[in-house]
């Protein structure tokens, strides 16, 4: 009973993108690893870009442009 957690920025994933994610993420587990894909979770948490942090700097701060 696979479990997947993805973790993303929460700026522009569309619906779309995350739908295919989850199919992509749970064809791989089938494909590699005989999965059961009734039973594969996968879980997308978007992350303010505020609350990620990259080199002692937040992904807000790292994505201005520089001056």
């Amino acid at each position: 009973m696979p479990f997947v957690n993805i973790k993303i920025t929460r700026d522009g994933a569309t619906t779309e993108q995350k739908r295919q994610l989850i199919a992509g993420v749970t064809q791989l587990l089938v494909d590699v690893m005989g999965k059961n894909p009734a039973t594969t979770t996968v879980i997308i948490d978007e992350v303010d870009t505020d609350n990620w942090g990259m080199g002692g700097e937040s992904v807000t701060e790292l994505r201005k442009p520089k001056s």
